[in-house]
């Protein structure tokens, strides 16, 4: 059975140095602080591209989040795709399969994130199935 979680979240990045010399590549810190079903903390980095095209870019993801989903206790991770072509984006954020560790073990899902007036929330749609031995 799917579940659905929903709230807001507060994210800070912080840009990381990698000392290149090419501005195409980036790399940055993800902070965010998740509030609503979701009570959680999240740290990961992420690594984008951005091309001479403006609206136009590329990025991938790695959060790990640790807090309380629906009472349930423990930490998973979050792995992002997204591309941006011209102004249109495409975003898909997926749970780690058996990433999930405490009460969260089975969590599988997906996570749609929407921007509005500058604040942030997320649509999380979820399952939790028993563990297998």
């Amino acid at each position: 059975m799917t579940t659905r979680a929903q709230g807001t979240f507060e994210v800070n990045l912080n840009p990381q140095d990698d000392k290149s010399g090419d501005a195409t590549p980036g790399r940055m810190l993800i902070d965010k602080q998740f509030h609503g079903d979701l009570k959680a903390i999240s740290k990961g980095q992420m690594l984008t591209a951005v091309t001479t095209v403006e609206g136009s870019a590329g990025y991938v993801a790695i959060e790990r989040v640790n807090g309380t989903l629906h009472g349930r206790n423990g930490d998973f991770v979050l792995q992002h795709s997204g591309t941006m072509t011209r102004g249109t984006q495409q975003l898909t954020i997926t749970v780690v399969p058996d990433s999930g560790t405490d009460q969260l073990v089975g969590l599988a899902g997906k996570m749609m994130i929407k921007i509005a007036d500058g604040k942030h929330s997320y649509d999380f749609e979820y399952t939790l199935q028993a563990e297998t031995p």
